[in-house]
């Protein structure tokens, strides 16, 4: 593991996290999943039936392999998601949450002012917060300082899969942070999370791109190798973008 992500104190080789909804069946959802390599597996608590250990989600999941993120997708407040994230714990499932507070049915934007009232409560609680929000540098920053374990900025709206169109922010959002960023929500395409992580970005989550493709384990591949191509681009510092044409190959002294 020679560049791991580090979240929490917590390695992963993976930079690749996925969701669990929408795929057509068990079978479909693990295959896409085993194709990405993740380790980071995320599910719905409200489409789960956490007292249930056959439930076809949850009994899917190699809880082994994988790092189980509940998340309270669906929740309206803060109240809300602090009740799911503790039933969670409660079952038994790790204290980490991935936090979604999406009071809008029309736009699934989350309220950046309830996200932050239920993070710093759920660190209080012990819990190890990933926060999905708007792509906001400031709401950023209040986040790290009530201690949240990463920043998910939204790439574009929810499911939309049109991409990165928050570019500009999300850029001061990875300057500035001292925590693990992850870019969540409308990356469509492998060369969504490629630019994602060529940004500087430290991971990418991905749900309905893998869910709603023909073949969800031949893209669940293609962006595992996305993810991976956009970090080794990141890491090798390429050089500035120019205006100019140049040459690269020298155009005059071979010949002497």
């Amino acid at each position: 593991m020679t560049d791991p992500l580090i979240i929490a104190g917590r390695a992963f080789h993976s930079r690749l996290m996925v969701g669990t909804g929408k795929f057509s069946s068990p079978e479909a959802m693990v295959q896409a999943i085993e194709a990405t390599q993740a380790e980071i597996v995320t599910v719905a608590l409200r489409r789960v039936d956490l007292n249930s250990p056959t439930d076809s989600i949850l009994d899917a999941i190699d809880k082994d392999r994988y790092l189980l993120l509940p998340n309270t997708s669906g929740a309206r407040d803060a109240d809300e998601a602090i009740r799911l994230s503790e039933l969670a714990r409660k079952s038994g499932l790790e204290p980490w949450v991935k936090l979604e507070i999406t009071p809008d049915p029309r736009t699934l934007l989350p309220d950046p002012v309830e996200t932050l009232i239920a993070a710093e409560k759920l660190v209080k609680l012990g819990f190890t917060v990933l926060p999905y929000m708007p792509a906001d540098p400031l709401l950023a920053k209040r986040l790290e300082d009530v201690g949240v374990a990463t920043i998910m900025p939204l790439g574009s709206l929810i499911g939309t899969g049109m991409g990165i169109r928050t570019r500009d922010a999300i850029e001061i959002i990875i300057e500035q942070a001292t925590v693990p960023v992850v870019v969540d929500a409308g990356l469509g395409l492998p060369s969504h999370a490629s630019e994602a992580m060529e940004m500087g970005a430290d991971a990418v989550l991905v749900n309905t791109a893998l869910a709603i493709a023909g073949s969800p384990a031949l893209i669940g591949e293609s962006f595992r190798l996305g993810t991976e191509a956009g970090r080794l681009a990141y890491l090798s510092r390429p050089g500035a973008s120019s205006t100019r044409a140049q040459a690269s190959s020298p155009l005059t002294g071979f010949l002497n």
